[in-house]
């Protein structure tokens, strides 16, 4: 069984897997961003990184890496790389092919990465065109179109979270973590009702599901709000590519749950019967490790090519 090796950049980790063929991960390990982006040289941290699993794992030949942001057209570097400016304009996939020229590294935006690893390693049926859309610190999308990554004219399509929205901001900015807390602080202050969040100093992802489990209805309001501005978002991106199938992951997609309706009812009320009657909006079935399996998943593509 072929084994390759999937790496998921982020802002907090670096989470490294080998995966197999089958999508099983059968070793993982993470390290700390801050860590790497505190040594004088973070690419020559990053290489070493790889190297030590490389060394460990020898019969791994191709390496898939995500990173969260925009990636020039030859997905050779990044361009920008808010989380890790240190990543910016390198040309990691030149200095890994001199570091490992008898391996393969694909580079691809993690959201898209992400999106292709539920078409290969889902345990459901997947079509071969939908939408993807991860919720955490910030909004990220992607699309699969015809079982490919769309990448748009110069590669970095489907930036969703940067989407205008209500007041003028960015849906991001409404939704993403920071503005989920927004909400909650907002409505804090005027709230007349039983609420789990009075009085709590921290106030943190784990409580909000956990509050909307217990149908907190502070909590479930701010779901809702955030599942119609989000509804409204996907009317336009539907209604812009043509594709009826919508997957919901990434962090903090627990509050997929609490949202669901309220999006699914925004886009019923704002689309035709062409695009309601065969429209699926659903939750991404990876959960946390949608990240290494969709990296691994990115290496796919060379592996067909070396056996033409």
């Amino acid at each position: 069984m072929q084994k390759f090796l999937g790496i998921d950049v982020g802002g907090t980790n670096v989470k490294c897997g080998i995966v197999t063929s089958e999508g099983e991960i059968i070793h993982l390990i993470k390290y700390q961003t801050m860590e790497l982006r505190k040594l004088p040289d973070f690419t020559a941290g990053f290489i070493k990184i790889v190297n030590d699993l490389l060394l460990e794992f020898s019969d791994v030949q191709h390496v898939g890496i995500g990173l969260p942001g925009t990636l020039n057209k030859e997905r050779t570097h990044a361009l920008e790389v808010p989380n890790i400016p240190e990543l910016n304009n390198v040309n990691l996939q030149a200095h890994l092919e001199a570091a490992f020229p008898d391996h393969s590294f694909v580079l691809e935006n993690d959201a898209s990465a992400a999106a292709l690893g539920e078409y290969h390693f889902s345990k459901e049926n997947m079509p071969e065109d939908y939408i993807f859309v991860t919720l955490g610190t910030g909004v990220g999308g992607a699309a699969i179109i015809d079982r490919r990554i769309f990448k748009g004219g110069d590669g970095n399509s489907m930036e969703i979270g940067h989407m205008m929205s209500e007041g003028g901001k960015r849906l991001e900015e409404l939704i993403g973590k920071k503005g989920m807390y927004t909400m909650v602080h907002q409505r804090l202050g005027i709230y007349k009702e039983k609420t789990r969040l009075y009085g709590e100093e921290v106030i943190n992802t784990k409580l909000m599901i956990e509050s909307g489990m217990l149908g907190d209805p502070l909590v479930l309001e701010v779901f809702d709000k955030m599942g119609a501005l989000l509804g409204e978002a996907l009317v336009s991106i539907v209604r812009v590519l043509d594709i009826k199938n919508i997957l919901v992951g990434g962090g903090i997609s627990a509050s997929f749950d609490f949202m669901g309706n309220k999006m699914m009812e925004v886009l019923q009320q704002n689309l035709t019967p062409y695009y309601t009657k065969n429209l699926v909006l659903k939750k991404a079935s990876l959960g946390n490790e949608a990240g290494i399996l969709g990296a691994a998943s990115l290496c796919f593509g060379q592996v067909l090519e070396s056996k033409i």
